[in-house]
Parts: structure tokens; sequence; C-alpha cells
């Protein structure tokens, strides 16, 4: 027998046919199945039966008679069963798949190796079998008889082999598996050996020129083979080995054997624990024993204490009658006794009470002064007409010099920002499935939302939507979809089929004569169905349709169970001041009318969920706009109860007299100027405000103002004239008496906000310097306008006038008495007692120690973050989207890696540190992103950074049919960019490199080409000037796993963050790069979440910076009293972290809007505590429990008046608002910090001050005891008294 000797296969070498030449011999043509036959040879022509490939289908020739060389012998022992335009055709079939196997060498050979073997064995006729045959007729009209099918045997030892090599290779533009768009319908998850196969023997997959039947036979098995037939037994290379031609071994992305052994990620820190138990519960159950065990400790000494002063002889003690008639215990004071400390205390009185006393007669003797400053807050005031309301969620909540907003800002300046969506989640409850027996897969179950029915009416929707027309009058004229669509392929003139809507109807181009569910291909990312229909899967603007985007619901892969389906509609996103982001609102303004009317449509087969890019923003500003009335009726509760209260009611003949209707509307209106002169004054400097502050900052001024003007009237009332004192002096003394703790409070609590305003959140920063200013202005307005209204509803009252029709006079004279009211009998009568008794005061002490310990271990746990569906309201249709959201969403949001300016990435070595192909980096960017997606439940990422420069390196690969050049040579031809280095590894050089960048950019992927980059790479590049920069940034998109709290959200970033980290150190160690180059994870609800990550510390600091003026402005007003200084700041310690206990208990997350609240409580808490302090540091009766008593009846009444019963009647009415913001964070956070300051100030602290409170001043006794014996002092003499005694003593 001749042979035919060949110098070179050409096949998988990738050389022009010119270089290949063959001589042939004739063989009998008999002669079948047996060692040195072919079974065909040449080509005849195109197949018949194939219509529409994507390649020609050229087929060879019926041709028994010629012996072909054997592969790759040696220069003179080659032979082959082809020629060389088989040799074309076959390199030719062979290059589409080989464009997304190329990344893999050694899998890209095994897959040629075998339809080589097919084609050009010497050994054809042993492995291959012809099935059918037709007539073809060529070009040259000569009919001759061509293979048109034929069976492939081949080992399942080989077979296997090729399929693992294969197996992980990916796609870098999808992150998904390559070996899924070459599996047909089955996907990559149940794609094995004999599918893959079966897939590349079918003509109708575009890619094969004929059928071809693989046979896997199994090594020993002979059965059923025909006769001389030998399985293709060859050696099929591992992923992890380098190829014979020099190609380097796989990827770790595409080769899990390439991988380095890589240490298990390490598990999140677990609970704090001590003992085997929770710590924080230890830890607080220790401080609990030790609090307790100094209680008990402090008790037993003071017995014995009290045990031997008994002993002791008592000092003398006389009785007087105080200026209401009550007896009054005193002790004789000898100069001597008073201590520098108690002499600065008392100095500070005498100076803080002499100054208001004079300022009160001044303002109730001329009351008409106070136009001044109301002429002031005029001024201020007028500021509101340049107020600016923040309503973007990102200025709210997110600090312009954070590290999100700067990662967002520089994001958004170097790229498109990301689009907006508009999207439909439909089911169909209660839809009965149906059963399916396909030929493929055997009997399946599709679910009910499945059906062809619910898909042609989702299909009738989608084309409503997509033919949305409107009046624009930014562009004047009609606008549509096209004008604002995100339109991926063709983003400078799109049209309608253009724009990027993703559904099912996708993937039969939206045409319903395509429809055929029941053969829908389980791998979206297929070029073309395998069925007889011959479908392309691409949706119609050209892009693949990821399944996640059209169906939700299913569980691994299996979209036939599919609960769900899904609409998206992309628009670009435009600036706030580009005229087509209104254009875009109006767009989906038409969007939210058709879906809500399709919704009430009795028709509609679907029940679903929807939500536009607007919706988030419209529905808060709705609910606002809602929930107002509910808080003018909050005010209103308020301003009656007032109005009611500070009533004397000591006749009902003078009931219209001694009212105090307006007292309580003058103290309504002295908050709500002092709220719109800090509004005002604010707007006049530029410094924005927000809903949150015309919500809160009233309330909490109307809170600390009730308390003040309570305090000031019950006092006035309580106090009788002196005779020959006239009223306005009358009012200047009560007033010296209560404005210092009136001074105590505001100014503790305005120092309070105004260091608060260092957070660096802009909404708790707004807030304090608000409510800082406005609780000022509060003061100032009661020291000015409330005490010349006071006055002037004084002398009303004394002329017997009532009260809103002054001109009627009654006859019922006024009481000359002091009228104590309901309260302070009650609690001087039944409540101090009862609280200040021996057994009570400890079980008091007992149980706040325990509430405190109970809820500093509930604070540690409490949850922290604000899930986004609390800003909706009640009933809004975006509550229903989140939860559809959550349940049928199989992806979270995309996260890109974005590269920073400093990194070179056109020399080899900056390719190889980010690509994940054969060759590159192991601990590349990409690669460590693809190992952090193999821990998706520690990393929450879930799909793995696609690359474009993977897909540039595999566009210019020879071995692809994407980069090519034209030349002239005679005849217009196309050589390959690039030649095929020796170890298989490409890389351009520097120049190669900027020369085809621009034609990589922008060409558009299509079925001969899928690794063109115009579809994506320009959205993840640079814009300099209409050209491409990748010497400053780039970015690298993955995705999330599905995020469905906040709390998941701030873990993902903190995770990214670290993996950005990570990254960053690793190409920093590139030659060439910038020291200050950086990688960094962005995702559009970074701003939102990165508080999270910061706000313990960051509310520590500033509930620490609200507490320390507390304390000190306490500390210095008292003339330095720090026992009463340290007692005031521990109740109000014990107030917050008992709020914050009580917020874990109720379900109340820990935020931004938590942490103005407890802001607030801190001011608040000054109110509740504060006057009660003072009070108890300024009695002079000669114990501390007495002193308590006196305290607790006299300034816990006023205290319960003014703060308590004010603020709950105006909490309640909130439990009635729609959003749940206030709801929870204003009526459920507001009710814990009034009840819990209610229960400290006017419970635990009058018990606390009964053991530990400062000792009885002796200066002030020492002044008390030379006016009774003077018997009355007038007050000027009494501060003459004071001075004298102080001076004389200091001598």
């Amino acid at each position: 027998m001749s042979h035919v000797k060949v110098s070179q296969v050409c096949i998988l070498l990738g050389l022009p046919s010119t270089q290949c030449g063959f001589l042939c011999v004739q063989v009998p043509s008999a002669a079948q199945h047996q060692p040195g036959y072919c079974v065909f040879y040449e080509e005849c022509g195109h197949n018949p039966s194939v219509g529409g490939s994507l390649l020609p289908p050229t087929v060879p020739c019926l041709d028994y008679s010629r012996v072909c060389p054997i592969l790759d012998r040696g220069e003179s022992n080659t032979y082959a069963c082809c020629s060389i335009k088989q040799l074309s055709s076959l390199e030719m079939s062979l290059t589409l798949s080989k464009a997304v196997l190329v990344r893999c060498p050694s899998c890209a050979e095994n897959f040629a190796h075998l339809h080589c073997i097919n084609t050009c064995s010497p050994d054809q006729s042993q492995t291959v079998k012809v099935t059918k045959v037709m007539n073809v007729t060529s070009q040259s009209n000569v009919t001759r008889e061509a293979v048109v099918g034929y069976q492939a045997f081949l080992s399942t030892t080989f077979a296997d082999g090729s399929f693992q090599s294969c197996k992980n290779v990916r796609i870098p533009a999808t992150g998904g598996f390559a070996i899924a768009t070459m599996c047909g319908r089955y996907g990559a998850k149940l794609c094995n050996p004999q599918r893959w196969y079966d897939f590349q023997g079918d003509s109708s997959n575009g890619l094969a020129p004929l059928d071809i039947d693989f046979q896997l036979i199994k090594e020993g098995q002979t059965e059923g083979l025909p006769k001389g037939v030998i399985p293709y037994n060859g050696r099929a290379l591992k992923c992890n080995e380098t190829t014979p031609s020099g190609g380097e071994l796989c990827s770790c992305q595409d080769c899990q054997e390439s991988c380095p052994k890589m240490p298990p990620p390490a598990l999140p820190p677990g609970p704090f624990q001590l003992f085997g138990m929770d710590g924080f519960l230890v830890i607080s159950i220790i401080l609990f024993c030790l609090l307790m065990f100094a209680f008990l400790f402090y008790l037993t000494v003071s017995y014995l204490v009290r045990s031997w002063k008994k002993k002791d002889a008592g000092r003398g003690k006389g009785k007087g009658k105080d200026q209401n008639s009550n007896d009054v215990t005193q002790q004789a004071i000898d100069p001597s006794e008073v201590t520098c400390a108690e002499r600065n205390s008392m100095a500070a009185q005498a100076f803080l009470s002499k100054g208001f006393c004079r300022w009160g007669t001044l303002m109730a003797t001329y009351p008409l002064t106070v136009s001044f400053p109301i002429v002031f807050v005029a001024v201020f005031s007028a500021g509101l007409k340049n107020i600016e309301l923040t309503t973007d969620p990102v200025e709210l909540w997110s600090a312009a010099d954070s590290r999100a907003r700067q990662e967002k800002d520089f994001h958004d300046a170097h790229f498109d920002p990301f689009f907006r969506t508009n999207q439909l989640i439909l089911t169909a409850p209660g839809r009965e499935g149906h059963i399916y027996d396909s030929l493929l897969f055997g009997v399946q179950n599709f679910s009910g939302i499945l059906s062809k029915d619910l898909i042609i009416e989702l299909l009738k929707l989608q084309t409503e939507i997509q033919n949305i027309e409107f009046w624009s009058e930014d562009l004047n004229r009609t606008a549509s979809l096209k004008d604002v669509c995100f339109a991926p392929l063709n983003p400078s003139n799109p049209n309608l089929a253009d724009c990027a809507v993703n559904s099912l109807p996708q993937y039969f181009q939206n045409r319903l004569s395509l429809f055929f569910f029941h053969r829908f291909s389980s791998s979206p990312l297929s070029f073309q169905d395998i069925t007889d229909l011959r479908m392309s899967c691409m949706a119609d603007y050209g892009a693949p349709v990821f399944s996640f985007l059209a169906v939700g619901g299913y569980k691994d892969d299996d979209y036939t169970n599919a609960e769900a389906l899904i609409m998206t509609f992309s628009l670009n996103n435009y600036a706030r001041d580009n005229p087509k982001y209104r254009v875009a609102m109006q767009w989906e303004t038409e969007f939210l009318k058709i879906v809500q009317a399709y919704q009430k449509n009795p028709a509609a087969n679907f029940t679903f969920a929807y939500m536009a890019e607007r919706s988030l923003e419209d529905e808060i500003n709705r609910t606002t706009a809602e929930d107002i009335p509910i808080f003018m009726i909050s005010y209103a509760v308020i301003f009656v109860y007032i109005s009611v209260a500070l009533g004397e009611y000591s006749s009902w003949k003078r009931i219209l007299v001694d009212s105090k209707f307006l007292v309580g509307l003058g103290g309504i209106l002295v908050v709500g100027c002092s709220v719109l002169a800090s509004m005002g004054f604010y707007s006049w400097i530029g410094i924005p405000s927000s809903l949150v502050i015309l919500q809160v900052v009233p309330f909490l001024v109307l809170a600390v103002g009730a308390d003040n003007i309570f305090i000031f009237v019950l006092e006035y009332q309580r106090d009788v004239r002196r005779p020959q004192e006239k009223r306005e002096e009358q009012i200047g003394r009560v007033l010296g008496n209560v404005a210092p703790s009136m001074l105590l409070c505001s100014l503790s609590e305005s120092v309070c906000f105004f260091l608060g305003a260092l957070s660096t959140m802009p909404a708790v920063k707004t807030f304090a310097l608000y409510a800082a200013l406005a609780v000022l202005m509060d003061f100032i307005l009661q020291m000015t306008a409330f005490v010349a209204l006071l006055s002037l509803d004084t002398r009303r009252q004394d002329d017997n006038r009532c009260e809103l029709l002054c001109c009627v006079s009654v006859s019922t004279k006024r009481p000359h008495a002091a009228n104590e009211g309901f309260l302070l009998p009650l609690m001087r009568k039944y409540y101090a007692p009862v609280l200040l008794h021996g057994y009570t005061r400890i079980i008091v002490m007992v149980v706040f120690i325990f509430m405190f310990c109970g809820s500093l271990f509930l604070m540690f746990n409490v949850t922290v973050g604000l899930d986004q569906e609390l800003a909706m309201p009640q009933g809004s249709y975006m509550l229903d989207y989140f939860q559809y959201l959550y349940k049928y969403f199989e992806v979270g949001v995309p996260v890109y890696f974005v590269t920073k300016k400093g990194f070179n990435f056109t020399t080899v070595d900056g390719m190889n540190a980010v690509c994940s192909s054969v060759g590159c980096d192991q601990f590349s960017l990409t690669q460590k992103i693809q190992y952090a997606a193999n821990h998706p439940e520690l990393s929450y990422i879930a799909i793995p950074a696609n690359s474009w420069v993977d897909d540039f390196i595999d566009w210019l690969n020879p071995g692809s049919r994407c980069c090519r050049l034209y030349t002239f040579a005679g005849l217009l031809c196309l050589t390959k960019c690039m030649a095929i280095p020796a170890d298989g590894v490409l890389r351009p050089k520097v120049e190669e490199f900027n020369r085809f960048l621009p034609d990589f950019l922008g060409n558009r992927p299509d079925l001969q080409c899928p690794k063109g980059c115009v579809s994506w790479c320009a959205r993840h590049t640079q814009k300099t000037k209409n050209k491409i920069d990748f010497s400053h940034s780039t970015r690298f998109m993955a995705y999330h796993v599905p995020l469905t709290n906040s709390q998941e959200f701030t873990a993902a970033l903190l995770k990214t963050r670290e993996l950005a980290h990570n990254i960053t150190m690793g190409m920093r160690n590139i030659k060439g790069t910038s020291p200050d180059f950086e990688v960094f994870p962005y995702t559009v609800t970074n701003v939102f979440y990165e508080q999270y990550l910061t706000i313990v510390p960051e509310g520590l600091f500033n509930i620490g910076l609200c507490l320390l003026p507390t304390f000190v402005v306490c500390c210095l007003l008292l003339g330095l009293d720090l026992r009463s200084g340290l007692l005031n700041l521990i109740t109000i310690v014990m107030i917050t972290v008992d709020t914050v206990g009580v917020m874990t208990l109720w379900g109340i997350h820990y935020n931004a809007v938590a942490l103005i609240n407890l802001v607030t409580a801190v001011g608040i808490s000054v109110e509740f505590v504060s006057h009660m302090t003072r009070s108890f540091a300024l009695s002079t009766k000669p114990t501390r429990v007495e002193r308590a008593m006196e305290a607790t009846a006299t300034m816990g009444s006023a205290v319960f008046a003014g703060v308590a019963m004010t603020n709950l009647p105006g909490i309640l009415v909130l439990a009635f608002a729609k959003a749940q913001l206030i709801q929870i964070f204003f009526f459920r956070l507001n009710l814990v910090i009034t009840l819990l300051g209610m229960a400290h100030g006017l419970v635990f602290l009058p018990v606390l001050l009964s053991y530990f409170g400062t000792h009885l001043i002796a200066a002030c006794l020492r002044v008390q005891q030379r006016d009774l014996e003077n018997h009355y002092v007038s007050k000027q003499q009494f501060f003459i008294l004071m001075f004298s005694f102080l001076r004389s003593w200091c001598e």
C-alpha cells in the first residue's frame, strides 16, 4: 500500500493553508474500518439540509479510494485523510468554539483534537461510520455523493478527560461558564460529556456542517460496535498540564486543579463569651453584683455612723415659718461652719437670682419692650425665604467627605452612573402547573407562572410600556423610551429595539411567532437553541438575558419551576441638572400610571409588585405630607393641655378669669418663633434643612419650653405677694428663684446640641445645629416675651377680667392665699413619703440598678441598621416590592471594583496582575475576586468579576476570528493581528496594546466574535475627550449575593473593602505602579450603609459630648458642686442606657434616626433631672430624706406637669401616623424616652439624692437664719446680707 507524505498538519497550528501540501494515491474502494483508510475526503459543497448556519455548512465527498497521511508523525512520515480545503473549513468551524475556550489551552487542544481525528486521522475508517449521504452539486455543476451524517466512536476515558478540562472555563464578560454555551438547553449544571458532544454534532447549532452521532464507548466494550471499529482512545490533556505545542497550563479561574492551595477563609468572629456564656451577660451580672455589694456596704456603714451619732449630743434646733407659713426645722449655723465650696455655690446662686430678678422686674414693668426680641426673631425668620430642604437621601445621610461619598463621586465622574431601574415582579398564585413530556429531558414539571397565556399577557404589558409616549417640555417634542433608555449596543442613536428590556419574552425576541416555551433553553447564554426551531436566545437588543433578570423563585437553576416572572426597564441615570433627568422622571411617571392601571384591571391574571427609580423618594415625600396633620393634631393636643393645666381654677365663677388660654398660646408661639428664628438663621447662612428637622425640632423645643413655662407659672401661682410688693416685683422675684434652674437646663441642652453638631452625619449635624439655636432662642424669648405676656395676663387676672373677653369682669375676687393646685399637695402628702420610705428606697435602688445592668446587656445586642422598607408608609406599594424582591430575586446588586490612576495596564506584568486566563498571576485582581466568590456565605460575592483585559487578550488571539487586518497582496485579504506565541500565552506589546485597543472597544459582539467590547467595556473605562483612558481608572463588575437587610448590606460593604485593600496591596507590588494607586469597591447602596460601620463609636462620641455639658454646666451654675453634677450625670447616663435597652426589646434598630432621638433624649433627660437636682441642692431641710421630699413635692410636681404630661399626649397622637419611621422612631422611641425620663427623674433621682446627695449648704441656712432673726428683709436686703456675710467670713 502506498502512502502520501505531508509536511505538516495545519489545523491546530493556525497556519495558512498554502504552507501545507498533499500527495494522494488511490486505494481499493471496498476497504472500510481498517487502519490507513479514509471514510470521506475533500469538500463537495454546502449541506442542503442545513440552513441559517453561522458558518458555511461545507460537507466532504464520499471517497474511499484515497489514503490520508497520518497526523504529525514527522517531516517524512505524516499522513491525513483531509485536503487543505478541509483543513481550512475545519479551522473555520472550530473558530467560534475556540474563541470561548482559548483561555484554557489544554481545553482548546482537547476540543480540536477529536474533530481533527474525525476529519483527518489516517485511521479514520476505524473511528467513523458514515450514516447518511446525499448527492450535492458543486458550483462547477458537478454532482457528487457527499457525507451529511456519520457516527464517531470514542472512548469514555477520552471524552470524560476532555470534558473535565473544559467544564470550568469561564466567559469573563458574563461571569458564566463557557460550557453553558456549548451544551444546548442543558446549560452548565446539567451538562455532561455525552450532552456536550451531542451539541457539537448537531448541525442545528450553527457551527457543525453536518450531523455527527458521537458514540461514547466504555473501555473493553465491544457489543454493538461495527466490525473493525476501534473507539478512539487518545490521551486528553488535563487542564493543569501544558500542551505539546507549548501552551501554558490553564488559570485557576478556569481550572480548579491549577489553583494554589488556599487556606480556608477565616470565619467571622463568634459571639463574645466568658466562661462559656454570653460575655456581655457575664459582665452585666458581675456589674450588678458589684453595684449591689457597694450599695449594701454603704447602707451598713451609714447605719453604723448613725448609731454612733445618736450617742453624741445633737445640735440645737429651732422652728420657724417659711414664706408659705410651713414649719421649717433649722440649725443654728456659725459663719465658721460655711465651707469655701458652699460659699461659692451661694455666691453663684445669689448672682444669678439677683440678675434674673432685676431682669424679670424690668420685663414685667415694661412689657412693650418685648418688641425688640420680636423684631430680632422677625429678621431671623425672614431667612426662610431662602430655605432649602434636603430630600436627596445621599445628601441627607452621607457626609460629603465620607469615604463612600468620595468613592461615589469618583465613580460617577469617571463612569456613567448606575442606570435607573424600573421593574415588575409578577406571580400567579394558585395557578396550577403542567407536565410536559420532553424527548430530551423526559417528564418535566412547569410551574403555573410558565403558562403560554400568561407569558403572552406579559408580552402585551411589556409592549404597552415600551410604547409609552408623552410630551416633554425639556425636549419640546414627544418623548419616548428610546430618548432615555439604556442601550448598551447602540448608546449614541438608539431605536426602541436597542433599549435594554430584560424579560422572559426576550429569549424569543418578543415575537409571538417564535414563542414555544417548552423548548426554552436552560442556558441563558446560548447563541442558539439546539432544537429544530434554531431560535436565537439573545435579546432583541443584542445581548444575552441573564436568567435572574427573567425569572425568579427557582432553586438550583431549575428554571421550569420558577415562581415569578421579572421584567426590567433600564434607563440612563442622568445628573439632576440635565434636562433628560426630568424626561426620565416623566417616563417613570407614565410607567407607574400604566402599571397601576393594569393592577386595578380585574381581567389581569398576575399578582405583582413594581417600582420605579423615583418611587422611594416619591413615597417618602408623600407620607411626609400625609403625616403633617398628625403632627398638627399632636401640637394642638399639647396646646390644649398647657392651656388647661396652667389655670388656677379657685372658683367656678372665676374659671374664665383664672384660665391660662392666652398664656398657653403665648408659650406655643414662643416655641414656634424660636424654631422659625433658628431655621431662618441657618437659611441665611446657607445650611439646608430637612424633613427630620421639621418634625423633630419643634417637638423637642416644645417639650423643653413647656417645662420651663410650667415651672415659672406654677412657682408664681404658689407664691404669695409680700406686703408693699408690686406685681412686677413679685414676678421678678419669682423669676429670680426659678430662672437659674431654667438657665441650667437650657444652657446644658444648647451646648449639648452644639457639640452634637461635630457629628459627621449630615442629618445629625444639621439637626443638632437647628436644635441648639432653637433651644437657646426659646430661653431668650421666655425671659423676654413670655415674662411680659405673664405680666399682662396677671394684670388682667388681678382686675378680674375674663381672658378672651377682656371688657367683661367678674365680681368674685381673687384669693390672696397661695394656690398649690392639685398635684403639689398630692405629691407632698402621699407620693413623696411613700417613695422615700426606708424600705421603698432600697427597693427602688435595687430595681433601677437591675434595670441599668439589664439594659447594658441589651445595649450590646441592639440591632444596628435601618431597613429601607421602614422608610415607606404603611400600605405603600414599595413594601410589596421589597417583599417580592427578597423572596424571588436570585442575585444581589452589582459591585464594581474600581481602579484609580497609577497602574499601567499596557505592560505584560500589568495585564497579568489583572487577568484570569492562561499565564495570569494566580493572585491577580480577578482571581482574588474569584477566590472570594467561592465562599459567597463569607464574602457576599455570588458571581465573580468580568474582565475586559481577558476579553481583549482573547479578542487578539489568532485562534478566534475577532482581530483581523486587511492586507493588499494582489487581492484584499485578512490576516491575523498577532501570531501564536510559542508558549501559548499571548500578550500584546505596548505598541500593539495601544494600536488594537480602540478597535476592541468599538467591536460590537456577534456570533462570529463574541468578544467584542462595545456592549460593556465603554461603561467600565474612563472617558476623556471621546477617548478611552485606562491609565486613570477602570472597573470590574461582580455581583453580590441577595442582600435582604441593612446588616447584610453593611457586612458586604466591609468584606468588599477588605478584598479591595488586599487587591490594592498586591497590585502596588507591580513595577511602575504609583504608591497611591488604589482599588475600591463601589455599590450604589454603599453611601447609605457606610454609616453603620462607624455609627456605634460615632454615637458614643456624640452622646458623650452631649453628656459633658450637662455635668459641667450643672457644676458651674451650682457653684462647683461636683457631687450634684455627678449625680445629675449618672441619672442621665442611666436614662440613655435604659433607652437603648428598651430599643432592643421593642425591636427599634439603632441608626442615624435613633441617634438623633438619643441626642434628644439627653436634652429631655436634663429637664427631668436638673431641676430636681438644683431644688435639692438649695433646700434647707436638715436631712437628705427631707430635702428629697421637698424637692420631689415642689419641683417634681412641676416637672411631671410640665415635661411628662406635656410630652405624653402629643406622643400618643403620633401612634396614628402612617409613616413607619414616625411610628417607630418618634412614637415608640419618644414614648420610651419620656417614660424612662419620668421614672428616673421622679422615682430614682429623689431616692439617689436621699442617699448620696450633697450635704446641707450651711451658707444657705445661715442666710435664712439671719432672715428669720430680722423677721423680714426685702430682696435688696437679702442680697446685702448675703454678700456682707460672705465678705466678713472671708476676711
